[in-house]
């Protein structure tokens, strides 16, 4: 077993997931795949409630509304976990000192909060953190993103899964989500999943559950779930956009900063081959290669 140390600023660490060499939309996830996924659980019973992800040694995110009516003193986390009730040989258990709301939150919009672990954790190829979206990312229309927990597998009444799941959540526009909902989708939340099809979707006792995009070699978290239909009736499900609260998040986790990385990153040749990147929204970066080209010939 590998391990890492972690540092201020964690984006040389964050995000990356040496065994996850596979992924397969809605089947169990395998054994590693999401080394920051955090199960919530009321400790004096052992009941998951909540799930979250670990952004560094000492801090997960998740949604607001699970601490609603849960106490911080009976509350376990327990990481480098894969099933409920089988054996996690990877797995490590804190408890909370504290959680942290957005001062905002009101069930729908701001529903995020830090919750701050009982002692630090050594990152190993189980336990890792993940990247967070930077200010000014932009997930475009149909973004390849995924979504993972032990909600439940049933639409009708809740039967959580014993091992860990994993789905694609393609990105919808708010404009899409907003008339899906019949509300307005504002700035600070983002949607994902599939608007034609029933059954791929969060359900119950997903809530805090990271949705997660790709970007080289590096796994960037752009949304905590806080709303969703269980896959039905295709509408998407929604999610706290977390580039929208890096100043929040940092002002509370200065002294164990998590990793913030851009999405997307466009690289661009300057200055006798020099390479520098810096975030664009696609469209505006494929004008831009688009007038590249064609100053070329």
């Amino acid at each position: 077993m590998s391990l890492l140390t972690g540092c201020l600023g964690q984006s040389d660490v964050c995000g990356r997931a040496p065994l996850n060499t596979k992924i397969v939309g809605g089947l169990n996830a395998t054994e590693g795949s999401w080394p920051w996924q955090a199960s919530i659980n009321v400790k004096s019973t052992g009941r998951l409630f909540c799930s979250g992800s670990l952004i560094s040694e000492r801090w997960v995110l998740t949604a607001a509304s699970c601490f609603q009516s849960n106490n911080v003193s009976d509350v376990v986390i327990y990481l480098g976990r894969q099933t409920r009730n089988g054996s996690n040989p990877h797995e490590i258990p804190r408890t909370v000192i504290q959680v942290i709301n957005h001062p905002k939150d009101n069930s729908f919009t701001n529903s995020i909060a830090l919750v701050q672990l009982s002692s630090s954790v050594t990152f190993t190829d189980y336990i890792r953190p993940v990247c967070l979206a930077a200010a000014g990312s932009v997930f475009v229309d149909g973004t390849e993103s995924w979504v993972t927990g032990w909600g439940s597998i049933n639409s009708i009444y809740v039967m959580l899964s014993d091992v860990l799941k994993e789905v694609e959540a393609p990105i919808v526009n708010n404009i899409e989500c907003s008339t899906k909902y019949e509300q307005t989708v504002t700035d600070n939340l983002i949607c994902a999943g599939f608007v034609n099809e029933t059954g791929r979707s969060p359900c119950r006792g997903d809530g805090g559950s990271p949705l997660i995009t790709r970007q080289g070699s590096q796994w960037i978290q752009s949304g905590v779930l806080i709303y969703g239909f269980c896959g039905q009736n295709g509408i998407p499900s929604v999610y706290a956009r977390v580039s929208e609260y890096e100043e929040w998040i940092r002002n509370y986790t200065s002294s164990s900063l998590p990793g913030f990385l851009s999405y997307p990153v466009i690289y661009t040749f300057m200055n006798a081959g020099s390479v520098n990147h810096s975030s664009f929204p696609l469209a505006l970066a494929f004008s831009i290669i688009t007038l590249f080209i064609s100053r070329l010939f």
